[in-house]
């Protein structure tokens, strides 16, 4: 067996997750191995005879596996973590739910539901594959959580603890809800119209009586059942209507709905006249999908606050008082506990710094595009990750207390807060409803003298071929029509409202890091000699940290340079020994500019106008120099994007005022503005995020609209606090939570084709209130006057409602590829 990738000629494949292998971990006698991690999962597959894993993951897609992380799962067993995440039942067995890495086709599903097999004491594993979320059984008494989760990283699935929220768990109930609902109600419908066929069958060559009324009967059973059960949702609405005294389109509904059923049913008693079975369960089914599909757009809005734990890690590195080091998950984190930062490790809770000095990557929070150095007193916060060495802190605040915790519930109440808008078809609906409920009753009245059961016939006829089937569905069916072609586009709308809200122009506000730049650090300008950019790309190599890697990518390589006894300022910059292509030792320093001025002395005056000009355009200098003599000053920043100003300009042809919103240093907020073309006056720089959903919320008392255009967690809330969020391209989870629309293409120029393909959007929706109105007068009418009888009737209700799904389809609201 060479599991997916066959080993050949060529550069070998590692026999697990099929990446390339690295010649010191090239076995030519049997399977390579890219890792260690990958070696022990094959090996555990092997051991336990679960070599078809390995099959159906090519039958679905030969991705790469991931390798087992090696992590220490101890904390799953403190007792902080069972209380949290562990269900124990009364026959002593547990269950909990695990977030699992690296899931992605049918063949992790089969591999992870095996887990039983591998593990004495597990009972049962169901993963769900779409939320990568593994439920497990076990006996506490013959297997321990932590050795159940170090097996699933075994496997190649490193677990996580999965933190839904209450709130998160009341939406999968009602949303399991809906589906059942729906599922009903399409069942009844669709043995109802099969019903129906045989009985018009029957008009026209002739039926049996008693079979005619076992049909009936069928059809009265099955549409008692849609009625009372997914159709309840109607009459609720419409006894809330009657109690608030506004009309809207569940009344209508629900009188259309029981005085078919009654009249249906009565007809059916007599064996006599018209039954309307088919025309019921299909309306019922026709709106509760609209509806479902409307609802589940837009609830994801409201999942922001369970975010909060899936953006920091899920266990911490307590220091006890004599100095050992045990995992604790993080709910465990209490204020005074002292915890360990590695580098490349995410802060898990607020504290501060005890020992130990060190640069943070504080982009997740603030926006900050440069690292910034902290020590020993300074704060750090919940989010931020560690780029230098370790460092020891003292918690003050953990959980939803942290910064980010009570950002994300200022996200949840600013969403929660938001006013729905008020649809045009809730606004027709208003009218509609009773006009329509008018006309039946003086239809009713006009036709009773003549002939009582003629007049009920008419009623109900006027009822159901003005049922507002066609009025409820032509804002969701243009909306759909809209967000299918919008994610063909790379723009994935969560609902109709931003579409609606969208269309009118008012504010932009655009963050910068990540969204109008690139968001990555790089080199913009370069002073001095070409020749030391060897040189800095020697004492950078295997420098891990943002500022270093974009020198190494600027400077390409060594090229004959190379560099030892390499020591480092933390946030400051690094001096090392180095050897120049001619064998000759010198010493390099590259650090900030008061670094090196302090080893070096005085300075040339181009070194002066070069940093001088790296600092007004908003770029971070670098200064090198060899033998303490100044060779080159590297101007490091955040570039923006290539097409922001041409958006830019877009946006203000089409009616809209752009600013810019910055957690970045002023300075550089303003130039990356003065790029774009905006005064000083539109840019905002050193915005925390509480800053910005402020400024945002403001904004929302002067224009009728207001964009929020972001990608960090610091902007979370102010996409919130926005008439429309917009989240960028690469945006953080919770970002992409709280807004309105996301963009799965870099760049601006997705926010331009969301505005005009609002536009386009609005104009289909009222397109199809007025041809669905239209529809419903001139079918009310000819009803009232007896021209069509409820048969009739209920042919022709359908139809609306198939006008209404084509304009929709053929609406160009949004172009293939993005404008």
């Amino acid at each position: 067996m060479k599991g997916p990738a066959e080993q050949g000629v060529g550069e070998p494949a590692c026999a697990h997750c099929g990446l390339p292998v690295p010649p010191s971990r090239r076995n030519f006698e049997g399977n390579s191995f890219c890792c260690a991690g990958c070696e022990v999962v094959y090996t555990t597959i092997r051991e336990h005879g679960l070599e078809r894993y390995y099959a159906l993951r090519a039958e679905q897609a030969d991705r790469p596996a991931l390798p087992a992380s090696g992590a220490d799962f101890d904390a799953f067993d403190d007792p902080s973590f069972a209380e949290r995440h562990v269900r124990r039942l009364p026959d002593g067995t547990a269950r909990t739910r695990l977030l699992l890495e690296g899931v992605h086709c049918a063949a992790c599903v089969w591999l992870v539901e095996r887990l039983p097999r591998l593990l004495e004491g597990v009972l049962d594993a169901r993963l769900d594959v779409r939320r990568r979320v593994v439920e497990v059984a076990w006996d506490p008494e013959a297997v321990p959580l932590s050795r159940i989760a170090r097996e699933l990283d075994r496997l190649g699935y490193p677990p996580h603890p999965h933190r839904a929220s209450a709130g998160e768990e009341l939406r999968l109930a009602e949303r399991r809800r809906r589906l059942v609902d729906l599922g009903v109600a399409g069942a009844c419908a669709g043995n109802a119209m099969g019903i129906a066929f045989a009985l018009y069958g029957g008009m026209l060559n002739g039926i049996d009586p008693s079979l005619r009324l076992l049909f009936r009967a069928g059809g009265l059973a099955l549409t008692l059942v849609a009625v009372a059960w997914p159709g309840r949702v109607f009459f609720r609405g419409a006894l809330a209507a009657l109690r608030s005294g506004v009309a809207h389109m569940d009344l209508p509904v629900a009188v259309a709905l029981a005085a078919g059923t009654v009249w249906g049913a009565v007809n059916t008693l007599r064996n006599a006249g018209h039954v309307y079975f088919e025309s019921i369960t299909g309306v019922i089914f026709l709106l509760l999908a609209g509806r479902y599909l409307q609802q589940r757009r837009e609830e994801s809005a409201y999942e922001a606050v369970s975010l909060l734990y899936r953006v920091t890690p899920g266990t911490a590195r307590a220091v006890e008082a004599d100095g050992r080091r045990r995992a604790v998950p993080v709910e465990a984190l209490r204020p005074g506990m002292r915890i360990e930062l590695l580098a490349g490790e995410t802060v898990p809770a607020d504290g501060r710094i005890l020992r130990g000095q060190t640069s943070f990557d504080l982009s997740f929070l603030t926006g900050e595009s440069r690292p910034c150095t902290r020590g020993p007193g300074a704060t750090v916060h919940a989010g931020a990750v560690n780029l230098g060495g370790p460092v020891l802190v003292e918690v003050t605040a953990a959980g939803e207390e942290t910064r980010v915790g009570r950002l994300m519930r200022l996200v949840e109440g600013l969403a929660q807060e938001r006013a729905p808008v008020v649809r045009l078809a809730d606004r027709w609906a208003r009218g509609f409803v009773l006009a329509v409920l008018a006309a039946a009753a003086l239809c009713l009245a006009v036709w009773w003298p003549a002939d009582p059961s003629r007049a009920v016939e008419n009623a109900i006829a006027l009822l159901i071929v003005s049922c507002p089937c066609a009025l409820g569905l032509a804002t969701p069916l243009a909306v759909l029509a809209a967000i299918g072609r919008a994610a063909r586009a790379g723009i994935l709308v969560k609902g109709g409202t931003a579409l609606e809200r969208l269309a009118r122009p008012g504010a932009i506000f655009l963050d910068k890091t990540g969204t109008v730049t690139s968001g990555r650090l790089e080199v913009v300008s370069w002073h001095g000699n070409a020749g030391a950019k060897s040189c800095l790309a020697a004492i950078e190599e295997g420098v891990e940290h943002p500022v270093a890697r974009a020198l190494r990518e600027f400077c390409g390589g060594p090229r004959g340079w190379s560099a030892r006894s390499i020591s480092r300022a933390a946030g400051r910059g690094v001096e090392a020994r180095v050897t120049d292509p001619e064998g000759r030792e010198r010493v390099a320093l590259a650090g900030t500019p008061d670094l090196v001025r302090g080893r070096t002395g005085a300075w040339p005056s181009w070194v002066d106008r070069a940093v001088r000009s790296c600092t007004s355009r908003g770029q971070t200098p670098v200064v090198l120099a060899i033998d303490g003599k100044i060779a080159a000053v590297a101007g490091l920043g955040d570039p923006v994007r290539p097409e922001a100003e041409r958006a830019v300009r877009d946006l203000r042809r089409l009616g809209w005022e752009v600013f810019l919103l910055s957690g970045d240093h002023p300075r550089v907020a303003r130039a990356a503005g003065a790029q774009l073309g905006l005064p000083g006056s539109a840019v905002t720089g050193g915005a925390t995020p509480e800053r910005k959903a402020r400024i945002v919320s403001a904004a929302r008392r002067r224009w009728p609209t207001v964009v929020m255009v972001g990608d960090g967690v610091n902007d979370a809330a102010a996409l919130a606090a926005a008439t429309v969020g917009i989240a960028a391209h690469g945006s953080a989870e919770a970002s992409f939570a709280a807004a309105d629309i996301a963009l799965q293409r870099p760049g601006l120029d997705g926010v331009v084709t969301a505005v005009r393909g609002a536009r386009r959007t609005l104009a289909a929706i009222r397109r199809n209130l007025i041809v669905s109105a239209a529809y419903n007068l001139v079918a009310a009418a000819l009803a009232m006057a007896g021209a069509i009888d409820p048969l009739v009737a209920a042919v022709l209700m359908p139809m609306s409602s198939l006008t209404v799904l084509t304009l929709s389809h053929r609406a160009r609201t949004f172009p293939a590829a993005p404008a």
